[in-house]
């Protein structure tokens, strides 16, 4: 389906879901997130997040019956992940991720910036703005190389008794996270709607020089020594890098692939 198609289809169930809680007579207000308050980066991909401000002492009613949200097209499944939250998907492929909370409550959550959908006429608007900024950059490079280099061994480690989940993860997520915060610090950004809560979100487009090693560093569950001789050329690319520790995880890794053979 077209993008443009696909957008208005979202933002067409978006008005019916704020229509149908405003004829409830329970609810005060609806915020959108993510790319439905970014309207312009909404493509097929897109689902979607918003709170539902409940009227005082309305909320567990809202939260134990969601008819206002079932009645409008067939539901294909839901359930409750928090206190207060659930995830639906419809059947014609639009996933909701949504909370209902009161006023008091939405300052508690860590959220970007919002947008408001509709609120009533005394509704705060300013509860649409951001309480977490997000910061992934990691200044202190020492202690960036430092941790992507212990997780290699550890990982390499633990590869070697056969725990290759437990390796899969040191080597190709803890590594490289620590390595991705220093991104600022190894190329220039392109501003492309940065997440405050997940640095590898647009990644390849905030920073595509960086992200062309990606597919050598992260080779899949079984290949975790060739993904980690992989980083440890990349942090020699860009980093100062102990020869102790080079030589410790290059050794490590060559004999876990000479094994292989």
């Amino acid at each position: 389906m077209e993008s443009s198609k696909e957008k208005a289809k979202l933002l067409f169930r978006l008005e019916e879901i704020s229509q149908s809680v405003q004829m409830t007579g329970k609810a005060r207000a609806l915020i959108a997130f993510g790319s439905i308050a970014e309207v312009e980066r909404i493509d097929a991909y897109s689902d979607l997040d918003f709170l539902v401000i409940a009227k005082k002492g309305h909320k567990l009613e809202l939260i134990e019956n969601i008819e206002w949200l079932t009645s409008l097209a067939p539901v294909g499944y839901y359930y409750l992940f928090t206190k207060d939250g659930y995830k639906l998907f419809y059947e014609d492929g639009i996933f909701c991720d949504f909370g209902i909370i009161e006023d008091d409550e939405v300052k508690q959550i860590p959220h970007t910036k919002g947008r408001l959908i509709w609120g009533e006429e005394d509704f705060d608007d300013s509860l649409c703005w951001p309480t977490h900024q997000g910061n992934h950059e990691e200044n202190d490079i020492n202690r960036a190389v430092g941790e992507a280099l212990t997780s290699l061994y550890v990982g390499l480690c633990r590869f070697a008794r056969g725990e290759k989940l437990s390796a899969t993860r040191h080597i190709q997520n803890l590594a490289i996270d620590h390595l991705l915060a220093c991104s600022h610090l190894l190329s220039e950004e392109i501003i492309y709607f940065k997440d405050a809560f997940e640095n590898d979100r647009r990644y390849e487009t905030r920073y595509p020089k960086l992200a062309l090693f990606l597919p050598k560093m992260i080779q899949g569950y079984e290949r975790c020594p060739e993904s980690a001789l992989a980083i440890l050329e990349f942090i020699e690319k860009y980093f100062i890098i102990n020869p102790f520790m080079k030589g410790l995880i290059a050794n490590l890794a060559n004999e876990l692939l000479q094994k292989r053979k």
